[in-house]
Order: structure tokens, then sequence, then C-alpha cells
């Protein structure tokens, strides 16, 4: 290599340690200091006994334990434990408090904010044998799971009750007890809503060493504070959820799968919006940008049209599923639709939502070598085609490639900017980028996540989203884990 192309290899190489090294100062901030080295090894000693191999300090699986999907430093705990059961679980818990050793919860790994890194060291728990299904009460339609059952894995179970759990966050290994804890949303969530409509009641091993259960299995109660929607999204700083139940719902008899084309970003928001106000009661409403169906079509080996789309699932009757379809498109039209086409059979629906699900893998492929970093905001449906709109021109003026997809039906969208993380000029556009996006959102009276989580990433937009809840939420956290070992250095930025 040239002597001038060393150079400014060596000038980004240090431009992005040296964010590296800011980014972890503020995390350390938040998190405080690391555990105590004695402290540590005393906990771990205590713990090998107890677990045995159940409890692993490789390097390799401390790391696979601290991976993300970010930018953030991967930061690894320094031991894993596969728990098996609640007790297990709460004797943690009880060894982590007396040595002010701190806990991170891992569910399938899928972390999008930094949620599982671990900034002051400490122990992961690996929910992943502590798979079951408790109980199903079909009559009720609800069912009572550990919080490593994957949402296939349930869905697979319920196949033949002829039930199915719905929040589809685009990971058939999601956990549900991960889902719960970052209050996951997805595909979905325009008909069914998200986690947090979806989980009656939660168990949880609080910091104290305390097992609470948040609520019974009535569908609505009146009975004191929420702790369901407390802990619900707590991303385990408050709780360790360690048993939940979660809502079920009946298996349409008729599901139809769609892709309407527009000659606009602004066409395809005007049609969700107005497809809303009529009250169609459409499941699932995606839009895709035409670089993001580009790359589906790479990806996933499609033809479909590189225009603004719709990803379309309409549940129902057989007549019932029809008749939505026939008034989504005369509204489609009149915005300016360009193509129409469904999908009936179930080989047809689920490559059509693949393709969907895989739009990350999917810039991954197109853009080889390069970074992709997901991010999320969500609005008011009616600030989404403005929101989505400004996004687009935002993109553009700074010359970035960053794709937009996104859960249309809810005014949730995401923007995945592909770049290289050692081009210091890149970079820099990208953080621009990403404040602007949570700024606009919020000033649009949205929000700066609307499924990620806020994690290690987006701890710096809560002080202008939330105000002086803010000081609330650090007054809960302080309340109900003094010793601040539950999850360190997430969701609260420091004081």
């Amino acid at each position: 290599m040239p002597a001038g192309g060393r150079a400014k290899l060596a000038v980004r190489l240090a431009f992005a340690s040296r964010k590296k090294a800011n980014d972890m100062a503020e995390i350390l901030e938040s998190a405080g200091p690391r555990v105590d080295k004695a402290a540590l090894e005393t906990s771990i000693g205590i713990l090998r006994q107890r677990f045995g191999d159940r409890l692993q300090t490789g390097q390799a699986i401390r790391e696979q334990h601290g991976n993300n999907l970010t930018w953030l430093p991967n930061q690894p705990p320094d031991a894993v434990i596969f728990v098996e059961s609640q007790d297990e679980v709460r004797q943690v818990v009880e060894v982590a408090r007396t040595h002010r050793v701190p806990i991170i919860p891992f569910g399938a790994g899928t972390s999008l904010e930094g949620h599982i890194n671990a900034p002051r060291g400490g122990l992961s728990l690996d929910f992943s044998r502590m798979n079951r299904v408790l109980a199903v009460n079909e009559r009720d339609l609800d069912c009572v799971v550990e919080p490593g059952v994957s949402r296939k894995q349930i869905n697979d179970y319920l196949r033949d009750k002829g039930l199915f759990f719905p929040v589809d966050p685009g990971a058939e290994e999601a956990t549900l007890g991960g889902m719960a804890a970052t209050r996951a949303s997805g595909t979905n969530a325009t008909r069914y809503g998200t986690m947090r409509e979806n989980v009656l009641n939660v168990t949880a091993v609080m910091a104290d060493g305390s097992v609470v259960k948040t609520a019974q299995r009535a569908r609505k109660s009146a009975a004191g504070y929420d702790l369901t929607k407390l802990l619900v999204g707590s991303e385990g700083t408050l709780g360790i959820i360690t048993e939940l139940t979660v809502r079920l719902y009946g298996i349409p008899e008729k599901i139809l799968s769609a892709v309407c084309t527009f000659q606009s970003l602004e066409g395809a928001c005007n049609t969700v919006i107005q497809s809303l106000q009529l009250g169609l009661g459409v499941a699932r409403m995606e839009i895709v940008d035409p670089m993001t169906i580009m790359a589906v079509n790479v990806h996933s080996k499609l033809t479909l049209d590189e225009k603004p789309t719709l990803f379309l699932e309409f549940h129902g009757t057989e007549a019932g599923a029809r008749d939505q379809v026939e008034h989504f498109k005369a509204i489609a039209d009149a915005e300016g639709a360009i193509r129409f086409d469904w999908a009936e059979s179930e080989e047809e629906r689920r490559r059509l939502w693949k393709a969907r699900h895989d739009a990350y893998w999917a810039m991954k492929t197109t853009w080889p070598g390069k970074d992709v970093l997901a991010t999320d905001v969500c609005v008011p449906i009616s600030h989404l085609a403005e929101c989505v709109l400004e996004t687009e021109q935002d993109v553009k003026s700074l010359g970035l490639i960053a794709p937009i997809v996104g859960h249309a039906g809810d005014g949730n969208f995401h923007t995945q900017p592909v770049f290289d993380r050692t081009n210091p000029e890149e970079v820099a556009r990208v953080e621009t980028f990403l404040k602007r996006l949570s700024e606009r959102a919020i000033r649009m009276e949205g929000t700066c996540t609307g499924e990620h989580g806020v994690g290690q990433g987006k701890m710096k937009y809560l002080k202008g989203e939330l105000g002086e809840g803010l000081a609330v939420m650090r007054a809960i956290k302080t309340a109900l884990d003094p010793l601040n070992i539950f999850n360190p250095g997430k969701i609260i930025p420091a004081a």
C-alpha cells in the first residue's frame, strides 16, 4: 500500500478507535464502575459449585453473549450461566446481590441497541433451557410459558389447536421473554398490537431476591398499579422475567397476502392512513422503499418492481377478507397505485413475508463488506407521510445509502444506513442522520424508538422525549434495584 494510503487508513482507524472510546466512556458513566474483581471471582466460585459446566467463562461464549447488531463495542460478561428454573435464577440473584455483581438476561441474542452488553462485566443469564410451554388455556385464549420459548416454537405447538400468537418481530427464534423485556412489536401490530397489549402477566425475580407475579389471568383489572406494563419493556433493568402469560388468537379462516406498488412514497403512506381511517381490518401493512425492493430482489431472487411498495395481509372470513381487499384496492388506485398482486397459497405468503423479514440481510448481501445499522422511530399515523418524506430528503442531502422499511400501519418505520465504519466522514454523516431522525420523530409527537428499545444506543434522546418523566423512571430504578445490578448502563442515562 502506498504511504499516503497507509496514512489515510491510520487516520480512519484512529478515528474509529476514538469513537469507540467515547462511546465506551458514555456507557460506563451510566453503568457505573466495573465490578470488583475479588467480588466477581468469589461469586463465580460459589456459582460454579452450584451450576458446574452450566457456568462458562470461555472467551468465545462470553463474546457471543455480548454481541449486537450496532456499532456499539462488544462488551462481554465475565461468565455465562445457563439457568433451568426460576429457583436457579433466584439463587444467582442472591449471590449477585451479596457481592454486587451485575446480571444481564439473555434470550436469543438479537440486540439492536446494545441491550445484552455488559459494560460493568458480570453474569449473563442464558434462558435457552427455560423453554417449556407450561399451560394452554384454549377457552380463555391464553397460554403460560417460560421466557426461553421462541415465537416459532409456541406457534408450532399451537397450530393443531387452531390458535396462534401474533406478535412477529421478524425473527422466528426471538424468545417471548426477550420480546416482553424489550416490548417488541412487528408486522402484525396493526391488527393485534404489540407485546404491551399481549402480555397478561409476568412472574419475575426482583433485585432483592423476591419473586413477584404482576397480575392474574383476567383480561382486565383495576387492582392497583399496572406492574405488568412496568416490567414489559424494562429491558431487564427492574426484574428478571421467569414466566409469562400471553394472549392467543384463533387462526383466521382466510389469509390473503398482497403486494401493491405506487408511484410515490407519499401515495403509499396516504393509502395506509385512509385504510385505517376507514376501519379496514388489515393485519399487516409494511412500507418498503425502492432501494429496499432492489436489495430484496437480489437477496430473495424476486422480481418486484423497484417502486415504493406496500406488503399487505388481510385476515378474516372468506368473504370478509376479499371485501377488505376490494376496499383497499379502491383507496390505493386513487393514491397512484401502479400494480396490485396477491398471494393466496401458504407457500407464496411465506416466501413473500420471508423476503420482507430478510430485508436487513438483503442489505448485507447487496452491499458486501459494508456495515448496516438498523434503527427505528415511530410517529402518530397522521405524521407518517411527512416524517418518511423528510427522512428520505435527509438521506439524499447527506449523500447516504439508507433504505427505508417499516410497519406503516402503526406509524413505525426503520432506516438502515449502509456505511464504512472505518471512514470518519461516513460515520459523521450517519451520526448526524441518526440524531436528526430521532429528533424529527420527537418533534412530530413520536418516539425515538417504536420497537427496538433503548438499550445503550437511544439513551441520549430520552430527556428530549420524556422530559421530567425520565426522573420518575430513574426513581423507580433506584427503588427497585438500589445496587444497580440489573442490566446496568441501559435505558437510564447518568444523572
